[in-house]
């Protein structure tokens, strides 16, 4: 507990406002119901009010109070995001680490799939998988998932690899290790910290994604609330020199730059350099 204190201790300022501004975002998802003053669907009054006691940034093209439902777009951008990378997070590093200890077909098999993924740009891949599935909450995260499967695979297969060539790897082996075994006692907490890092970045990549499937009306439908797409229905106010619509893209830009000055700080301290 002594040296978690520590840790965190000697974080640079930068690492601070991160963590602060991740905190605030997390707790503003969980207490949603609790922060925001209406429904995150509920009209409450006419359209594009302006700021005032009883709607704190006005109101949206519906008539639904814009900072309610920037506070449940919280809930519902981040915790999707979060989910889907999660889910190709978890799928790519067993992938990845499976196919650099057992090598041979398995490795080539699944490293001829990633290079087909990734061929093909992921916003061209996702809008045409959209297309053909349809624009669902449950089919946007599969489809990020499978689109960013590729990059994660190819990470942790090559950290893996370094490990897998080393001596205690081959002992384990002679001993009659299996692959469960090797995985998760031998190679997993030697990469942790390379994938733990990498988790945050590609959460970056993610939750950018979605905001830009939104924008483009097929992320998050409505009328759930969504940063990005929040920015598409009221973005006639900026012509009226009203900077309302562009509060979610700020919160947008807020949280991924605070989840990258954490990411760099984690980055630093894993490489062993001092300041």
């Amino acid at each position: 507990m002594k040296d978690f204190l520590q840790t965190f201790k000697s974080a640079p300022p930068t690492a601070w406002f991160g963590m602060v501004v991740i905190a605030v975002i997390a707790l503003t998802a969980v207490f949603a119901p609790l922060i925001a003053p209406y429904g995150e669907t509920q009209i409450v009054g006419g359209q594009y009010e302006p700021w005032s006691d009883a709607f704190l940034l006005g109101t949206d093209n519906l008539g639904r109070d814009m900072f309610s439902r920037l506070v449940y777009g919280t809930r519902n951008t981040v915790g999707l995001a979060l989910l889907a990378t999660a889910i190709a997070f978890g799928a790519g590093s067993v992938l990845g680490i499976v196919a650099a200890v057992m090598g041979g077909f398995v490795d080539r098999f699944l490293s001829r799939i990633i290079d087909v993924i990734m061929a093909i740009p992921s916003l061209i891949l996702a809008l045409m998988l959209l297309t053909i599935v349809g624009a669902s909450v449950a089919s946007m995260i599969f489809v990020i998932a499978l689109i960013y499967v590729a990059p994660v695979f190819r990470l942790a297969r090559a950290s893996a690899q370094s490990v897998v060539a080393m001596d205690y790897i081959e002992a384990a082996r002679l001993r009659g290790e299996g692959l469960g075994w090797l995985v998760v006692k031998e190679v997993l907490p030697n990469i942790a910290s390379t994938l733990v890092a990498e988790f945050g970045l590609r959460f970056c990549f993610v939750f950018l994604f979605i905001a830009a499937l939104s924008f483009l009306g097929l992320g998050i439908q409505p009328p759930t609330a969504d940063w990005g797409s929040m920015l598409k229905e009221n973005a006639t106010l900026i012509s009226f020199g009203d900077i309302t619509p562009l509060l979610p893209a700020a919160a947008i830009a807020l949280l991924t730059v605070s989840v990258n000055f954490v990411v760099d700080w984690m980055l630093h301290r894993s490489s062993g350099l001092k300041d």
